[in-house]
This record gives structure tokens, sequence and C-alpha cells, in this order.
């Protein structure tokens, strides 16, 4: 069934918009969940509570794309579940791929920070389009999708030390690039 469909049985408030978008986008929901959390269970329930979030926010929402409204909101709710797992002393994926990207991007808790989150997300985006297209992926499947080495490995026919050999100087680029837009980093 094709997105357009899915949100008009959202608008509808119909039970099998759920069903299709579970149908649909089920097994990529879980993956970045399963990336995320480390843990089928916990990934499971976040998905399942993702499928909520995109219940109530439309209507009056109308996303386009579908997949990424959805995507963000697993994404959301994964790394909160992750936050208060790490809590309770449990280490996983997600906080390893923040801690590779910590050093390139400054972090401040501050209502500024939010406003310059805009235009770090831009430099960000500015910065990807820059990158060949297997860059960009290898990028891409680490830190938005939280892909092991071993995935993005297979995914690219490289070898994993290749993989972070490359993330390392494409992290190296990234804070140079934002550097020389005047990001603090």
């Amino acid at each position: 069934m094709d997105d357009n469909r899915i949100i008009e049985l959202f608008f509808q408030r119909s039970e099998k918009a759920i069903v299709e978008l579970s149908t649909k986008y089920g097994a990529i929901s879980m993956g970045i969940a399963y990336n995320i959390l480390g843990n089928f269970e916990d990934a499971e329930e976040c998905v399942n509570d993702s499928y909520l979030g995109v219940w109530n926010a439309v209507p009056p929402k109308e996303p386009n794309p579908l997949l990424a409204f959805l995507l963000r909101i697993v994404r959301n709710i994964s790394i909160n579940r992750c936050t208060y797992n790490s809590r309770q002393k449990r280490k996983n994926q997600y906080y390893e791929c923040i801690d590779e990207l910590d050093y390139c991007i400054a972090s401040n808790e501050t209502v500024e920070s939010q406003l310059e989150a805009t235009e770090l997300t831009k430099n960000i985006e500015e910065f990807l389009d820059t990158l060949n297209k297997t860059n960009r992926l290898i990028f891409i499947r680490r830190y938005w999708y939280v892909d092991s080495y071993e995935s993005i490995s297979k995914l690219t026919g490289m070898r994993e030390n290749s993989i972070r050999t490359r993330l390392s100087r494409i992290r190296k680029e990234l804070k140079k690039y934002l550097q020389e837009r005047g990001v603090i980093v």
C-alpha cells in the first residue's frame, strides 16, 4: 500500500493504518530500534510505541515522507529508552557511535544551543553533500541507522578496518568543515 493511502487511513482513524504501517515499514523500524538498544524486547516495545506516536500525530500532521516521519519517532523513542537503560549501567552501540562523534560536535544544553542546532544540521547536511556516495552511505549507516561495522561491511563489501579508517577520516573532515564555518567544536 502506498504512503498516501496509509495516511488516509490514519485520517479516517482506521486501525488498519497501523497494520499497514507495520507491514510496510516494520522491518526497517525494528532494525533501527534494535541497533540503538541492542535488545529485541526493548526494540519491539519502542517500535510499537512509535506506531502509537504516529497515530497520535496524524492527524493533524500530514507527514511527507511517511517513512522519515516514522523513523524519526522510532529513533527518538529508542534513544530515550537507551538513555533510561544507560542509567542502569547497560552499555550499547548507540553510545559507542555518539562517543565517536563527540569530539566533532560541541554539546551545550542551553536555549541558544537549540537555535544553533538548526544551523549545525544544515552544516552537516552540506558536509554530507561533499562526500562521495560510499562515504556518505557509511557515515549515515553508522551514525543515523546505528549499524555495526560488521553490518556496514556486509552492505558495502569493504573490510571492517577499512570502514573504521574511513569513518575516522570523515569525522576529521567534518570537524575541519565545521570549524571553517565558525561552529565551535
